[in-house]
């Protein structure tokens, strides 16, 4: 059950919100507003993206996070913790997702648990997914397409 009333089932808008990423990555289309989750954040770099990262909220405001490459089986061996997801397929309020490994400045793997963390760079999609029921969140935030596969301009990279 999401954050709604018992009675309203019908009405999720993480779930809609979800179905609509989903459609936005199947298909580009004009862009309204740059950061809204029911516009196409995918217009603007139109043929050069296919991915609209998100993170999800539960009941208690806590950040969704999953586990990817556990064991150390696969790339760079190196399990990680992420909370950004790409939409695979919907279906009645059940979503695949896929987990966005999380990258520092140089491409090495990040767990990142806030948007915020100072080593988190930029996103790669992976082959890992989660099935989530989308009622148990409470809010969506859609995030830059930009971050999927960024390049540092090494013009600017600094070292500590």
């Amino acid at each position: 059950m999401g954050c709604k009333d018992k009675r309203d089932k019908d009405n999720n808008c993480v779930c809609d919100a979800v179905e609509q990423i989903l459609a936005e990555q199947e298909a580009v289309e004009e862009i309204t507003c740059p950061t809204s989750c029911f516009s196409n954040l995918l217009n603007p770099v139109a043929g050069t993206r296919d991915t609209i990262p998100f993170i999800l909220t539960n009941k208690k405001g806590d950040l969704f996070k999953a586990f990817g490459n556990v064991g150390g089986f696969t790339g760079d061996m190196t399990c990680f913790k992420t909370i950004f997801f790409r939409v695979e397929a919907v279906e009645d309020c059940c979503a695949t997702l896929s987990l966005l490994r999380p990258v520092d400045m140089d491409g090495n793997t990040e767990s990142v648990c806030d948007p915020c963390d100072e080593g988190f760079f930029g996103l790669e999609k992976t082959d890992f997914c989660i099935e989530v029921d989308l009622d148990c969140f409470c809010a969506i935030q859609c995030l830059s397409p930009e971050l999927v596969d960024r390049i540092a301009d090494k013009k600017h990279h600094h070292h500590k």
